[in-house]
């Protein structure tokens, strides 16, 4: 038996991130959630593309936490986190960056980062910094919600920040029953097993494993890993509470020539990956 037991929320207890997906639903669509590895290439340039990315509609910003042994992050992501090392990127630089942003952007960020930057700093010092910073979430993604009940969960909970874990098309009733009562938030569902990166199609299958896990859960699912397409964001959108694209994004990044108005660009690119979640007022259509 777990240590604790989450209880659903009221609706006056919902939390940024909570919010922001009631007033998605309330719209009747899915939350669209862009990804960009935090200090790629510089963390003066992510202060610049946090904004961006909400101008473009993001309803939550994923910032990844560069490590140096990120085993679920595929070739591009793993690259964009080299790039941010080497520019001298760190958690509590990251934490500061927050911060500034804050003040310039309402939108929810979370920070999708490994364990081990977070027992380096303490979990406890952890927590208050990420709260006093503005982040409104963390996803730790090679922390097992076993090893998270005793002391992780309850000191981020403490500090009033969310708290996401993984499922994927493997997990079971069990595994699935563990997570939600760790999480807070939404719950982050891997379109399949396997590292980050965008794909040309979705599994065949997806969409019936999303609808079966939905139907378990009271907390929001939202779905990530190889999402590159408005097609796709639309399709997952149908069954999901929230869509994430993020190598597609990370690697317009990495792409983009010296000079370029990166700003502009992811912009543009959100604008279009998340409008299929938004249909005109004129066609009188939900798109879930």
């Amino acid at each position: 038996m777990s240590a604790f037991r989450r209880r659903p929320k009221a609706p006056a207890e919902l939390s940024h991130i909570g919010r922001v997906f009631a007033r998605c639903r309330e719209e009747g669509r899915a939350a669209f959630i862009p990804y960009i590895t935090a200090g790629d290439p510089d963390l003066e340039t992510t202060a610049r593309l946090i904004p961006a990315l909400a101008q473009g509609g993001a309803d939550l910003v994923e910032l990844g936490v560069p490590f140096s042994d990120p085993i679920a992050d595929g070739p591009v992501n793993q690259r964009a986190a080299a790039r941010a090392l080497a520019s001298g990127t760190s958690l509590a630089a990251i934490l500061g960056m927050v911060a500034t942003v804050r003040t310039e952007v309402e939108t929810p960020i979370v920070l999708f980062t490994y364990f081990n930057p977070i027992h380096a700093v303490g979990i406890e010092r952890f927590a208050e910094q990420a709260a006093a910073s503005g982040v409104d979430g963390v996803l730790c993604v090679d922390l097992p919600p076993e090893e998270a009940e005793r002391e992780y969960v309850p000191a981020m909970r403490a500090q009033g920040v969310d708290t996401t874990f993984l499922l994927a098309p493997t997990s079971g009733k069990e595994r699935i029953r563990r997570v939600e009562e760790a999480s807070s938030g939404f719950v982050y569902y891997v379109s399949r097993t396997g590292v980050t990166g965008a794909r040309t199609t979705l599994p065949a299958d997806l969409l019936k494993q999303i609808r079966r896990t939905r139907r378990k859960l009271s907390l929001p699912l939202a779905v990530g890993f190889g999402i590159r397409t408005p097609e796709q964001v639309a399709e997952l959108g149908k069954v999901a509470d929230g869509v994430v694209v993020g190598s597609a994004l990370v690697r317009m990044v990495e792409e983009a020539s010296p000079g370029a108005d990166l700003a502009g660009i992811l912009t543009a690119e959100v604008r279009r990956l998340s409008g299929p979640l938004r249909p005109s007022p004129e066609s009188g259509e939900a798109s879930r």
